[in-house]
């Protein structure tokens, strides 16, 4: 199973940053969202040939994910 990790999606937005849509992935991966969020910044500055007025950026989770099943006490 691939573990979580966290990637950039660079974002172009109209004015006032609506109707933002996905315009490129960073070819990066960050073990934790606080390591993904803290490169923002940089990312946002070294993308500013996105075609849009507002340029913005998002982290996002990927990698495979499982959901904690809770058991309950069976009666009998």
């Amino acid at each position: 199973m691939e573990p979580i990790f966290y990637v950039m999606a660079i974002l172009g937005c109209g004015d006032g940053s609506i109707d933002c849509t996905e315009a490129r992935m960073v070819p990066a991966r960050y073990q934790t969202m606080a390591q993904c969020r803290a490169d923002l910044a940089n990312r946002i500055a070294a993308n500013t040939d996105v075609p849009y007025p507002v340029i913005g950026a998002d982290c996002r989770r990927m990698g495979a994910q499982m959901a904690k099943a809770e058991r309950k006490p069976s009666k009998g």
